[in-house]
């Protein structure tokens, strides 16, 4: 099992950035896809990005294309979430997910099985 400790979040205004960071123990994490995800209050979790276990492939949800970019430093078994341009929509607990080893990156949280504890984003108007 991969422990995950998420950071970075806060309160900021339409229009700012902030980066996420999730720093991963106990596991291979440079041969994990890692995700993120995000829950808003009384809605579903969903889909926020993921990155394959080598960082040559990405995958986005429509709405952060453009705004979020994903990396990773597998050198300090650190995924990122830079996100710019924030929106009131994007308010929401962000949570960092470890895949399957040699995952390419999944849209799905089936597919993630090692969770953090989330970082709250709150984007104010």
């Amino acid at each position: 099992q991969v422990q995950l400790v998420e950071s970075g979040g806060g309160l900021v205004q339409a229009g700012d950035s902030l980066r996420l960071s999730c720093a991963a123990s106990g596991g291979t994490f440079s041969v994990r896809g890692m995700g993120w995800f995000r829950q808003a209050p009384g809605k579903e979790r969903e889909f926020v990005a993921s990155i394959s276990y080598g960082g040559g492939r990405t995958n986005y949800r429509e709405s952060v294309k453009g705004r979020f970019t994903i990396s990773r430093d597998n050198t300090k078994n650190t995924v990122y979430l830079q996100m710019n341009s924030l929106k009131p929509e994007d308010t929401a607990i962000y949570y960092c997910a470890a895949e399957k080893i040699y995952g390419l990156g999944s849209g799905t949280a089936a597919d993630f099985g090692s969770w953090g504890q989330g970082t709250q984003v709150t984007v104010s108007s």
